[in-house]
């Protein structure tokens, strides 16, 4: 998998965006990737940042012979937290309309406007997947969950950072409600390749994460 005890090298994002869009046979617009890579910088941001999309990407690499359409697995991977504020509740509807802007200014085809704006929107993780590639967007978005004990508790750890403005017994009782919800699952990911690899590290990080969390402090 992209995780490891040793970090890997940084992307080249720049030229990971322009090779992209060559495998596409398009260009998108000027800026574009530019602007997309200095929101994914924003200060607020603690665990969804560069270093959570250049994850993705590299786990987007670990399948591209399952997807049916790695580049617009790869296009919604680079916008799925394009905006991301820990207090809206329309974060993947505005990250899927950059989306869709950059698309339509490139000439994308509509099919393929509406499958990535679909493939952000499913990254809310409220209902089940719609296609293949919907299915893998959302295994790697929750890929973290299974990464080793290490990395994982950083990522808890930057989730509490990213919501330091919520008093800690309502961030407390909000977070453990999530944990549990996803150790309720019958299964955490959706595909073959992530539910073999991840689901048990993924239940033990999420169990030893929920221990930690108290009720009251």
């Amino acid at each position: 998998m992209s995780f490891s005890a040793i970090p890997a090298p940084t992307l080249d994002l720049p030229e990971r965006w322009r090779l992209l869009w060559t495998k596409l046979g398009l260009e998108p617009p000027a800026d574009a990737g530019a602007a997309l890579i200095q929101a994914w910088r924003e200060p607020h941001r603690r665990y969804h940042t560069v270093e959570h999309l250049e994850e993705c990407l590299r786990a987007g690499d670990d399948v591209e012979t399952l997807a049916e359409r790695p580049g617009e697995i790869e296009l919604a991977i680079w916008y799925h937290d394009a905006v991301y504020d820990t207090g809206s509740d329309s974060n993947e509807l505005r990250s899927a309309y950059l989306a869709e802007r950059t698309m339509t200014a490139a000439g994308c085809d509509r099919e393929a406007i509406g499958r990535v704006r679909s493939m952000i929107l499913a990254t809310r993780h409220h209902a089940q997947p719609q296609s293949t590639d919907e299915a893998l967007l959302l295994d790697i978005d929750l890929a973290i969950l299974g990464s080793p004990p290490a990395r994982f508790d950083r990522y808890d750890a930057d989730i509490r950072e990213e919501y330091h403005a919520v008093p800690f017994s309502k961030y407390v009782a909000g977070r453990r409600q999530v944990l549990r919800g996803f150790l309720e699952k019958p299964r955490l990911y959706f595909t073959g390749h992530f539910h073999d690899r991840l689901d048990q590290p993924a239940r033990i990080n999420l169990s030893r994460a929920l221990k930690r969390l108290r009720p009251t402090r």
